[in-house]
C-alpha cells in the first residue's frame, strides 16, 4: 500500500492506515481489527504465563521463567508499595494490565505496511477491493479500546469504594469532601463528580494519545519515504521503546492509585 506511483496521496495513504476494519455504522460499529488483535494477544499473555507456571521449577529457570518471573516480582513490589488494602485481585489485574497493554503497545513496532499490505492480499484473493480492506495492528490507538479498559478500572473503583465505605460513606465522600459543612455540599457534590470523571477520562486518553501519536509518526514515515522507510522507521522505534512499556507502567500505577484510594476510608 505505499503512497508513490500516483496511485494514492499521502493523505489517502495515512487516512487508510489510521481507518479501522468495522462491521455496522455509528455507536454500534464494532472494530473487528481491535478486537481481533486485543483478544488474541489477551490469549498469548495468557497461554504463555500458564505454561511457565505449568513447567516452573526451583532449580536454575530458563530464559521465558526467568522473564516471567522478573515482571512478576516488578508488578509485585509495585503493589504491596502503592496498594494499602486488603484484595487478591490488585496483584493479578496489575499483572493483567501491565503484560496486555504492553503487548498491545509492541505491536507499533510492526512496519505499518506489512501486516495492512498482507490483508489487503487475503482480501483480494477473497474478492473484495484491496483498497476498501482495512487493518489497524494496534489495539491502543483505537480509543475505543483505552476507554474500555478505563471504564473496566472505574467500575472496580466504584465497586471497592461501596463495598468498604458502604452506599452511605461512599455518597458521604462526594458530598462532604472537602469542605465539610452543609452548606457547600452542592459545590462539594459537583467537585468530587468531576473529578471521579475525569480519572478514567484522562487513563484512556494518555494511553491513546501516546500510541496515537507515535504510531502516526510511523506512517508519516512510510508514506513519505516509502520503501526507504526501515531505516528511519527503527530510530524511531529505537526512541519509542521507552515509550512503549512505560504507557503500560503508567496505565497500571494509575489503576493501582485508584484502587487504593477506593479502599481507604476517610
Amino acid at each position: 500500500m505505499a503512497a508513490s506511483g500516483g496511485e494514492q496521496t499521502i493523505s489517502g495513504y495515512i487516512q487508510h492506515h489510521l481507518t479501522n476494519a468495522s462491521v455496522g455504522e455509528g455507536f454500534m460499529a464494532l472494530h473487528i481489527d481491535t478486537l481481533a488483535w486485543s483478544i488474541g494477544l489477551g490469549l498469548l499473555f495468557i497461554l504463555s504465563f500458564r505454561a511457565v507456571a505449568k513447567k516452573v521449577t526451583t532449580g536454575v529457570p530458563g530464559k521465558w521463567q526467568a522473564c516471567v518471573e522478573l515482571i512478576f516480582e516488578f508488578v509485585d513490589d509495585t503493589v504491596k508499595s502503592t496498594y494499602h488494602g486488603k484484595s487478591p485481585l490488585i496483584a493479578p489485574l496489575a499483572l493483567t494490565i501491565f503484560v496486555w497493554v504492553l503487548l498491545m503497545n509492541l505491536m507499533d513496532l510492526v512496519p505499518v505496511d506489512f501486516l495492512p499490505s498482507f490483508a489487503q492480499f487475503v482480501g483480494g484473493l477473497m474478492g473484495y477491493d484491496p483498497h476498501h480492506v482495512y487493518m489497524k495492528v494496534v489495539p491502543t490507538t483505537d480509543v475505543n479500546m483505552t476507554f474500555a479498559l478505563s471504564l473496566g478500572v472505574f467500575a472496580l473503583m466504584i465497586f471497592y469504594s461501596v463495598k468498604i465505605k458502604g452506599f452511605g460513606g461512599f455518597m458521604k465522600e462526594l458530598y462532604a469532601h472537602p469542605f465539610n459543612t452543609p452548606w457547600l455540599y452542592w459545590f462539594n457534590f459537583i467537585l468530587e463528580v468531576v473529578a471521579l470523571v475525569a480519572k478514567p477520562l484522562s487513563l484512556s486518553l494518555r494511553l491513546f494519545g501516546n500510541l496515537y501519536a507515535g504510531e502516526l509518526i510511523f506512517i508519516l514515515i512510510a508514506g513519505t519515504i516509502g520503501l526507504w522507510q526501515l531505516p528511519i522507521h527503527f530510530l524511531w522505534a529505537a526512541f519509542h521503546l521507552l515509550v512503549i512499556p512505560l504507557q503500560a507502567f503508567i496505565f497500571m500505577m494509575l489503576t493501582i492509585v485508584y484502587l487504593s484510594l477506593a479502599s481507604e476510608k476517610h
